[in-house]
């Protein structure tokens, strides 16, 4: 069994969860680990950018956009990842979460992420799943890959058409007689396992053949020394490795044994020992004249994620993360599962060859396109190993390094207050700078750290009326290096009373079974709202119970208030205050209260209630 749970068998183990009862009804916010992204190497920045055809900049804010999402990504609870249909990286919007519930996308908000409802739960894509790979059994001609397509909700089927036989037809009918949820995916060119023509991307020859490309140093526990790379490239036991062709400047022997080898459903990996004198393991990756990466570490990748490889055809190479845990088939009964697809460009003779997310090792290059293309289809696509599942079916430690970042950002400029309340205080600054890219923002109130934030604006609360505050700003990169501070900015809250910044309706609506209603309220307000926004509402109701409540931003973002849910109804009569976390939205503009009733048999009606911003 492979070492790394297959994403299908744990869609098809998954129950869909019930709609969540919840008795408490202060919404509260999950917070993601603390500990630094990883920065955005130069060669990373430089390779995403030529890949995606983007400016330097832009490539260096993907890079640190998709690092935030990791971090949130791994802080996800359990029991919301059990419910989940799948998660991938926007770098527009950061984690998005794909859940079939107001529930859960609630909780996806919650610890940071930001939900996308979908019809499909991990149980019915998990049977789906597994419907097509009975259809695929042992191969089907044309028939070339299937997986889960998570931003889509299907499951994809690859087709190859200039392969097709009646054969394939049968089994094409027998995939679209499962419905929507299976969708054909056509092209005129597939994958191919690559062969032909001690540091990630360098060549090494097996035996007599040709070469391929050193994944990653790596250490067993006896501290041997061995490197990873592609199971079709170890597939000879006990095979001589050479670090020059002509089977010269021995390194090592491949498969020792025969059992450090797989290239078979289970995954492409395989080990290579490092025995010969003067050899070196080292967490430095080829670049081929780009910019130094040193591996500080593995991750898994996910959709959306924009990744590099290194081989010694192709060089260095850039792509983004098109599928995950997606099934490939080569041919001649060669059938790998659990792979992940990119539209980076790879060529024979890369095979083996490490990927990386920033400086992580995420994967061991399988196969791709005979030849690269601008703007490929599913069939010009390269496929990689994950590499963690390598790491711990033979129990060996990653070699890594240290990314050697020692320069610390600028100082932020030009600090400003931008709304000013009894209790609170908005602030801006312009953007820092640094030789690999700023991840975020402290802000300090007089020497107390008050909020980190990623942005060019906070907000601190919490503040006492009528009281003046010393305030500074410094910028932190990804390595933990800080700037100086900005010149202190001293400000002074409004008095108690005069902030003006609560909105009230008194305008009655009548709560009807199973139907929703939206009051509105117009804020005024300049700024930012407050993080931490205050609700009073108003409701008689013979059953709280039955009450669902959502705040509803200008914009139309959703923020919880409070879920429904309870056996025993009690009365709801008369003002509840709710706190409600995280809130980022300016406070101008028509804020509204949705109301659910989604119980029989009760009656109610909200009477009023207000907004404090």
């Amino acid at each position: 069994m492979r070492s790394r749970t297959r994403f299908t068998a744990a869609l098809a183990g998954a129950a869909l969860l019930s709609t969540m009862t919840v008795t408490a009804w202060t919404v509260t916010s999950a917070t993601a680990s603390s500990a630094p992204p990883p920065s955005a190497t130069a060669a990373a920045v430089d390779g995403v950018a030529r890949a995606l055809g983007i400016s330097a900049d832009d490539a260096r804010r993907d890079l640190q956009a998709q690092d935030r999402a990791h971090r949130v990504a791994a802080a996800l609870p359990a029991p919301l990842q059990a419910q989940s249909s799948g998660k991938w990286f926007d770098p527009q919007r950061g984690l998005i979460v794909a859940v079939t519930t107001e529930a859960a996308a609630a909780q996806v908000h919650a610890a940071g992420a930001q939900p996308q409802l979908v019809k499909r739960g991990p149980a019915e894509l998990g049977r789906l799943a597994g419907a097509v790979r009975t259809v695929v059994g042992k191969g089907v001609p044309g028939i070339y890959g299937w997986g889960v397509d998570v931003q889509a909700n299907v499951v994809n089927v690859n087709v190859n058409t200039t392969r097709q036989t009646a054969a394939t037809d049968a089994a094409v009918a027998r995939l679209r007689a499962l419905g929507s949820g299976v969708r054909l995916v056509h092209s005129d060119s597939q994958p191919r396992q690559q062969a032909g023509d001690i540091r990630t991307g360098s060549p090494w020859w097996p035996g007599t053949e040709s070469n391929c490309s050193v994944g990653f140093a790596a250490t067993d526990s006896a501290g041997g020394k061995h490197f990873l790379t592609a199971g079709h490239c170890t597939d000879n036991a006990n095979q001589a490795a050479y670090g020059q062709s002509g089977q010269q400047n021995k390194i090592g022997t491949s498969n020792v044994g025969g059992t450090r080898s797989v290239n078979a459903p289970e995954g492409d990996m395989g080990v290579v020992a490092v025995t010969e004198a003067g050899w070196n393991l080292s967490a430095s990756v080829n670049t081929w004249d780009q910019p130094a990466v040193t591996v500080t570490g593995s991750a898994e990748a996910m959709v959306g994620d924009r990744v590099c490889h290194s081989g010694n055809t192709s060089k260095w190479q850039c792509g983004v993360v098109k599928y995950t845990h997606k099934s490939v088939d080569y041919g001649g009964g060669m059938i790998i599962e659990d792979l992940t697809w990119t539209t980076a460009c790879s060529l024979g003779g890369d095979s083996g060859g490490g990927w990386l997310l920033g400086d992580k090792a995420v994967g061991l290059h399988d196969g791709g396109p005979s030849s690269c293309v601008t703007n490929p289809t599913d069939g010009d696509l390269s496929i990689f190993q994950p590499v963690n599942e390598a790491l711990a079916k033979w129990n060996l430690t990653l070699v890594t390094g240290s990314g050697g970042d020692t320069a610390a950002p600028t100082a932020p400029g030009n600090p400003r207050a931008t709304a000013t309340t009894a209790n609170s205080v908005s602030l801006a600054w312009d953007a820092a700078t640094d030789n690999v890219g700023v991840t975020a923002y402290d802000v300090y109130r007089g020497s107390a750290l008050a909020t980190t934030v990623t942005g060019l604006t906070a907000t601190v609360n919490g503040l006492t009326a009528d009281t003046a505050y010393s305030f500074t700003v410094q910028a932190r990169d990804a390595a933990n290096n800080s700037s100086g501070p900005t010149a202190a900015l001293s400000v002074r809250t409004k008095p108690a009373g005069g902030s003006g910044r609560t909105f009230t309706s008194n305008t009655d609506y009548q709560i009807y079974d199973y139907n929703q209603l939206f009051s509105p309220v117009t804020s005024t307000a300049t700024g930012s709202a407050a993080s931490t926004v205050k609700l009073v509402v108003t409701i008689n109701h013979t059953c709280a119970e039955d009450l669902g409540i959502f705040l509803v931003a200008p914009n139309g973002y959703l923020y919880a208030v409070k879920y429904n849910g309870g056996f025993t109804c009690t009365p709801w009569n008369g003002p509840v205050t709710f706190t409600v976390p995280s809130v980022f939205n300016p406070a101008s503009g028509v804020w509204k209260l949705r109301v659910t009733d989604y119980g029989p048999g009760n009656t109610g009606v909200l009477d009023s209630w207000s907004i404090t911003l």
